[in-house]
């Protein structure tokens, strides 16, 4: 299991450089979303070839579990008990109570799920948060869908192992070796995916309490993900490790993201909207 910290001045400075680079201006709400174009669409539709879909939805979990202490709660609403088989025309009809931001369902976050000393994305006001919902930076920026190229990378894989242990952390060089290693580069509007095996050591060890410890992305690594400008990032963990790298220590991949490439040729951090 690697342990690279980061100083509390260590994390501001790298919290700075991403929140500077790019910059849409003062008034956007897009994110990283900005980095789709109708050409990246194009072109992602262009390697269309199997027409195969796969989702990326996990199963709606309705049981109590060590990392889901507030399950869904699914319901059916009609028919009423025992009127199911009442002659003519009726529907089956349900309702699902579901906490979003817990640890076993998926989701995607919209730009204003991180609050940050009072701030979320592009300086906007914590404020604009409300108990009946939130008037800036809401899902609803992506209403039109978000359409693009989506490139996986395995980590296990290129590390031989069946999954990352929870606590590990995914560094630049990982993402790098793992271009490498498939053929593929990152590129910008890519809504990329970074697998490290939650979901399987999930199934085949029984779940643990993901909110205190699991692996993901150290921090270091969002510079390689800024400088290439993808779009969306999603995981099948949350996309952070736990827990935080936060005191004093080495720093995977500085120095190294923006200037080693992969051999082979192929096709932003806490800009863009992200899903787990």
């Amino acid at each position: 299991m690697s342990d690279f910290k980061l100083s509390a001045a260590e994390f501001q400075a790298l919290y700075k450089r991403l929140r500077s680079e790019p910059s849409w201006g003062s008034t956007d709400r897009r994110g990283a979303l900005n980095n789709i174009s109708a050409a990246t669409v194009v072109a992602a539709a262009g390697e269309v070839r199997a027409g195969r879909t796969v989702s990326l939805a996990a199963p709606v979990a309705v049981k109590a579990a060590r990392d889901n202490p507030d399950p869904d709660v699914h319901e059916m609403t009609q028919p009423e008990a025992g009127a199911a088989d009442a002659p003519g025309l009726s529907f089956a009809m349900d309702r699902i109570a579901m906490n979003i931001h817990g640890n076993a369902d998926s989701h995607i976050d919209a730009l204003c799920h991180v609050i940050f000393d009072g701030k979320l994305y592009n300086g906007v006001s914590a404020d604009t948060i409300t108990p009946t919902g939130v008037t800036e930076l809401s899902i609803d920026v992506a209403r039109n869908g978000i359409v693009g190229r989506g490139l996986l990378l395995d980590i296990p894989r290129v590390r031989g192992v069946r999954w990352l242990e929870p606590g590990d952390h995914v560094t630049a060089d990982d993402l790098l070796a793992a271009e490498s290693a498939q053929a593929v580069r990152i590129e910008p509007g890519d809504l990329l995916f970074v697998r490290v095996g939650h979901r399987a050591r999930r199934r085949s060890l029984g779940p643990w309490d993901a909110a205190q410890e699991r692996a993901g992305l150290h921090p270091v690594a969002l510079a390689l993900l800024a400088e290439r400008r993808i779009a969306v990032l999603g995981s099948d963990s949350n996309n952070d490790t736990a827990p935080r790298a936060r005191t004093v220590g080495r720093r995977p991949g500085a120095g190294r993201a923006a200037s080693r490439r992969p051999r082979a040729p192929g096709r932003t951090a806490d800009r863009g909207a992200r899903q787990r």
